[in-house]
């Protein structure tokens, strides 16, 4: 009786144990059926490459936020995107929002480069002053072919 006693308290651990990791997992990758409450912001880049619905974004290297929507406008060719950010963050209205990179080897996220306004951005609002990401291959190749362009 005692070895029943022992395995099944053995198997309820290692479930308990699997059932947090797939919660802490799904938190993590952004999964998590939980909505964040914040607010939306929109912004147009001209490359979002390496950004995905659910990416980081950040200020001061603090996450405030997730990439939201991701979409292309066909009149412009330019990734339309939504961010939400979390509710209590001001972002004042000369801000702008960039794609940047956590290094070499690491993924990009978007960063909110405040701006020094005493006014903010209205739930909704559009960030115009954006820059799209920087291709790192492109520019080992213009370094390689010493082309200045």
């Amino acid at each position: 009786m005692s070895e029943n006693t022992t395995e099944v308290i053995t198997g309820g651990a290692v479930l308990a144990i699997a059932i947090g990791f797939l919660g802490y997992a799904s938190q993590v990758t952004g999964l998590s059926t939980t909505t964040e409450r914040g607010y939306p912001l929109t912004a147009s880049f001209r490359s979002l490459e390496g950004v995905n619905v659910g990416s980081d974004v950040r200020l001061a290297g603090v996450k405030i936020g997730a990439v939201t929507q991701i979409a292309l406008n066909p009149q412009t060719y330019r990734a339309e995107t939504t961010i939400r950010v979390r509710e209590g963050v001001k972002i004042p209205d000369d801000s702008s929002i960039v794609i940047a990179s956590e290094g070499l080897l690491g993924g990009n996220f978007v960063e909110v480069v405040p701006g020094g306004s005493l006014f903010y951005f209205d739930p909704g609002a559009e960030i115009e002053d954006t820059q799209g990401a920087v291709s790192l291959v492109s520019l080992l190749m213009k370094f390689v072919s010493g082309s200045e362009q």
